[in-house]
């Protein structure tokens, strides 16, 4: 999916509803998050890349790596990782959005969308105007959002088999 910029279909702002950085204090939270975001993806990580992809997103260089917390009444409910990288297509730096979950809890009432707003709105601000991201093909709950925010690019991923 890449980043329509001229999308500008903004849902009703939402007063119960914060976007932050995440910081020191938030693991806990984050740790619960993220294992939610791992189990629908039938994926297991050890705890060092756990820990490792925390401490990345709480680095004082967050040149390449960020991560939000989206809070609904004060309670953590949602996440997003994005990486800013330099792209042989591009002078600018582009932005992959490489994870998004919304507590399974409160989905549906337009988190995941906040969410890749919020990202759009730092990739503005940061001067990379072009975000990207995958999704599994079964995922099509987000896709459907995908669909409305979002342009589907013809490309396929491979990954190296290991």
């Amino acid at each position: 999916m890449r980043y329509n910029r001229n999308f500008q279909n903004t849902p009703k702002a939402r007063p119960d509803l914060v976007i932050r950085p995440l910081v020191a204090e938030d693991e806990e939270a984050w740790r619960k998050l993220w294992s939610g975001y791992l189990t629908f993806y039938e994926a297991e990580l050890s705890d060092a890349v756990t820990t490792a992809t925390f401490a990345r997103i709480l680095a004082d260089d967050q040149a390449t790596m960020r991560g939000r917390l989206l809070e609904i009444d004060g309670k953590p409910q949602g996440l997003v990782h994005f990486v800013t990288h330099r792209h042989c297509w591009r002078v600018e730096k582009v932005c992959y959005l490489q994870d998004l979950y919304a507590n399974p809890e409160v989905r549906g009432g337009g988190l995941g969308r906040a969410l890749i707003e919020a990202v759009y709105a730092e990739a503005d601000r940061m001067g990379t105007p072009t975000v990207y991201w995958m999704t599994q093909e079964f995922n099509a709950t987000a896709r459907k959002l995908y669909d409305r925010i979002g342009m589907l690019t013809p490309f396929i991923e491979y990954d190296r088999p290991e």
